[in-house]
């Protein structure tokens, strides 16, 4: 009874029927694919709620503020968390192939992650001053470690237990319930004055539990045994998926076009930076609550939408989030220039317009990226897009050199320039769901 009531759900979501169709899995994992479905989808939307309550943009800069640690250390959250997660990937993806079942590296990945969080949380409740802020950046360090092993793994998991035409619903449907979670303390962030505090701390380690909870789930999966392929040294690995680029032009133009897309995560903090430049927009708009809201509220609506777009043509949800992108920077120059940007509600509309081509972007390339490779080739191009875009993120805070000398108007028109590009060298793109 309940099993039917689950492949019910389950052919809802994906509007599928019991017929094969173009599904490129074996059939035992056709067989247990609802089940493997829910647990993707539950293990995954944890880990993206836990991943807006330790947001490093937003709540961890605020932390580090309010536990008086020094200015210096805020600069280098970010960076952390973004090469931590993916330049290690070109190093560790050849041990990782060695796994027959690839879930358990991403559940011991996601029971780090966990560990870390509570670690941040702890320090917050004991340290204050460099002391805490030198101590959330260790623990952020390490989080980012255990992120890289869950990252390279994940893709290869999804292509093994869900079929190509349901793998953007799985990852669409856990963003929009970790989106809408993520919503609702964003608001609590708003409105908890004194509280806000204990609100981010307790947070923290919140984001450890649910990170605990989903490496249980995703440990549960019925994945079938890889064939662990032949081990290297990690230069001759490294020379060997840096070929990959050289034989696969579809390959170097996907990355190229995620390259131009980073233009949707570097942008946020110079939109708001050039949008509360007056006391009275700082007032409006300055809260911790803004980002996490407009964040969350562009996942919760687009991210299934999204998903269900990307399993039909991933290649246009790059187009359509290149073009989104630059709408809403774009847009933000028109307003800024107009005087309109800090009145009403002209910044959270930008905001929420880029947030959902981030969110695009996110599940765009991810499906595209999945759908392109083979079984073989997938652990390997996924580790040295991540290395790649791993480069280009830490490149990206150049734009804060930009931004001194040349002013945010200027870095802001350059991330809508890279993010229109995008979308014309998206057109490229092979359309790799009908193939």
């Amino acid at each position: 009874m309940v099993q039917d009531k689950k492949k019910a759900v389950f052919r809802l979501l994906t509007s599928t029927s019991e017929a094969p169709g173009n599904l490129d899995i074996s059939d035992t994992a056709r067989e247990h694919e609802p089940d493997n479905f829910f647990r993707h989808v539950t293990s995954l939307s944890a880990s993206k709620i836990a991943d807006g309550l330790i947001d490093p943009k937003l709540v961890l800069s605020w932390l580090l503020t309010a536990l008086g640690a020094p200015a210096g250390l805020l600069g280098l959250l970010v960076p952390i968390r973004e090469a931590g997660a993916l330049f290690p990937q070109m190093f560790t993806a050849g041990a990782l192939r060695q796994f027959k079942h690839r879930k358990w590296a991403w559940a011991g990945g996601a029971l780090i992650e966990g560990v870390a969080a509570m670690a941040m949380g702890l320090t917050a409740f004991m340290l204050t001053g460099a002391a805490a802020g030198w101590a959330i950046l260790a623990a952020l360090a390490v989080l980012a470690l255990a992120r890289s092993v869950c990252s390279v793994t994940y893709k290869d998991v999804l292509g093994k237990t869900i079929a190509k035409s349901r793998r953007g619903t799985a990852t669409g449907t856990a963003g929009t319930i970790g989106a809408g979670a993520v919503l609702a303390y964003g608001v609590l962030l708003a409105f908890a004055g004194e509280d806000r505090l204990a609100l981010v701390t307790g947070g923290l380690v919140l984001a450890g539990v649910l990170w605990v909870a989903a490496a249980i789930v995703f440990a549960s999966l019925t994945e079938e045994a890889s064939a662990p392929e032949t081990s290297s040294s990690p230069v001759r690995r490294l020379a060997e998926d840096f070929g990959l680029l050289a034989r696969d032009a579809q390959l170097r133009r996907f990355i190229l076009v995620r390259a131009l897309l980073t233009s949707t995560a570097l942008a946020p903090p110079f939109m708001v930076a050039l949008g509360t430049q007056t006391d009275t927009a700082r007032n409006m708009f300055g809260g911790l609550g803004l980002l996490v809201v407009a964040s969350a509220s562009a996942g919760l609506l687009s991210s299934y939408v999204w998903g269900r777009l990307a399993d039909r043509s991933s290649r246009k949800v790059l187009i359509l989030t290149g073009l989104s992108g630059a709408l809403a920077l774009f847009g933000t120059l028109g307003l800024n220039a107009a005087g309109l940007l800090a009145a009403n509600a002209g910044l959270p509309v930008m905001i929420f317009i880029l947030m959902i081509a981030y969110q695009g972007v996110r599940l765009g390339r991810s499906t595209h990226l999945v759908d392109m490779a083979t079984a073989e080739t997938r652990a390997a191009y996924t580790a040295l897009s991540n290395t790649i875009i791993g480069t280009v993120l830490i490149l990206g805070g150049g734009f804060s050199l930009v931004a001194s000398f040349a002013g945010l108007t200027a870095v802001i028109a350059i991330l809508g320039v890279m993010s229109a590009v995008a979308a014309l060298f998206a057109l490229g793109l092979d359309e790799v769901q009908s193939g």
